[in-house]
């Protein structure tokens, strides 16, 4: 059974930093991509970064670019989400995901996400 654990949230004053990880179990993943996503209240999930699963390709939704840097280490199972100069509207809950199957040719981002973490909260105070 997959398990997804995200822990590293809590609360930062703007322009801190925080390191979100999220630890794999059940799951090899060599070979599966791996997503952020975050949620605030009264808001839609948001897509934050996902990366390949041979750690070569990665995306950062527009607002997180040049901020936020996403890295994974298949051998400890873990990815990591690594946020800087966090701003208030980053304010959210993440969670890390993971899809059923892994799909020749398809990005990170295009990817339906089957499995997810509980989340950890992020707030950022200004």
């Amino acid at each position: 059974q997959v398990q997804l654990v995200e822990s590293g949230g809590g609360l930062v004053q703007a322009g801190g930093s925080l390191n979100l990880s999220c630890a794999a179990s059940g799951v090899n993943l060599n070979y599966y991509p791996i997503a952020w996503f975050r949620q605030a209240p009264g808001k839609e999930r948001e897509l934050v970064s996902c990366i390949s699963n041979d750690n070569v390709y990665t995306y950062y939704a527009d607002s997180m670019k040049g901020r936020f840097t996403i890295s994974r280490d298949n051998a400890k199972r873990t990815v990591h989400l690594q946020m800087n100069n966090l701003k208030p509207e980053d304010t959210a809950g993440y969670y890390c995901a993971a899809p059923k199957s892994f799909i020749v040719g398809t990005m990170c981002q295009d990817y339906n996400y089957n499995y997810w973490g509980q989340g950890t909260q992020v707030t950022v105070s200004s």
